[in-house]
């Protein structure tokens, strides 16, 4: 079949959308990764569907499929780039939408100068719940944080460990660009802990209102911008003492804001969605299938 689709990207955080309202989607794992490959596809670290609504209450229901395939819960650079989509595709005409993903109901809004705030909504604290095993191990407490040893190869390092609607794992390192980001990252992603696997992040405080940060995503590998890894480093963050609302969170990419008030109040992040080209695309059926 001939698929449509728009490339887009939010600060650098790069992603195929499809319209999955005026035509028909059923792909496999394989397709998926077919068109996020970079050398025989479109290239993405996410591919996002728009699909109608299936609960009362919301607009539209938001799917999510990381590089390698894998369906997750969660995106929050991508939640910025859904509701550019929508809104340029006349799918809705309303400025801020409700959308079901499979953690949950998110609330995009595209602001009078352009840019786009996501109420990602709050937290998961509970380590049981983000999931994390922290069975037989002593945590570390700081601020109001509790940190946890992980054992990565030869190194224990200690972790942050926070939901965003999927897994994170933040560490606070001295120099960003010197985090070993490409041999711990697949490590921590894969950790026997995370029953789920998780995202790896790796902080730098600049000072209480800036950031640097790189996140290894689970299923997509290093990406120049992690929305919701954003989120999950400055709750982190604010829940050490080491920063305070706003923050400015440096990517490779661009720079997102993000607000929280701590507790179970939602957490704001505000950031650019960019349309880079359309097309279409022969999806067949990758040789591994047929």
């Amino acid at each position: 079949m001939k698929l449509k689709f728009t490339k887009m990207h939010g600060a650098g955080n790069d992603f195929v959308v499809i319209d999955a309202i005026n035509q028909a989607i059923d792909f496999s794992p394989a397709q998926w990764r077919a068109l996020a490959d970079r050398r025989f596809g479109i290239g993405a670290d996410q591919i996002l569907v728009v699909e109608a609504p299936q609960q009362a209450g919301v607009d539209f229901r938001y799917r999510i499929y990381n590089a390698d395939g894998g369906e997750v819960e969660q995106c929050g650079n991508g939640a910025r780039a859904f509701v550019r989509f929508v809104t340029d595709k006349g799918l809705t005409a309303k400025r801020a939408i409700r959308v079901q993903t499979l953690s949950g109901v998110i609330e995009p809004r595209l602001e009078a100068d352009g840019g786009i705030t996501v109420n990602m909504g709050a937290p998961v604290l509970d380590p049981a719940l983000v999931p994390f095993n922290a069975s037989g191990l002593a945590s570390v407490s700081e601020g109001n944080d509790k940190l946890w040893p992980l054992q990565v190869g030869a190194t224990e390092v200690l972790v942050s460990v926070v939901s965003m609607g999927n897994p994170h794992a933040v560490q606070v390192v001295p120099d960003v660009d010197a985090a070993p980001v490409e041999s711990h990252g697949p490590l921590i992603e894969n950790h026997a802990r995370f029953p789920k696997r998780v995202n790896a992040g790796f902080m730098q405080v600049r000072d209480a209102h800036r950031v640097r940060l790189r996140v290894f995503e689970r299923g997509a590998g290093e990406t120049l911008a992690c929305g919701t890894g954003a989120c999950a480093a400055v709750v982190a963050g604010i829940r050490r003492g080491l920063l305070r609302s706003p923050v400015q969170v440096e990517t490779r990419g661009g720079i997102l804001c993000i607000d929280w008030q701590g507790d179970q109040s939602p957490v704001m992040m505000t950031g650019p969605a960019v349309v880079v080209f359309e097309g279409e695309i022969e999806v067949g059926v990758p040789a591994a299938e047929a």
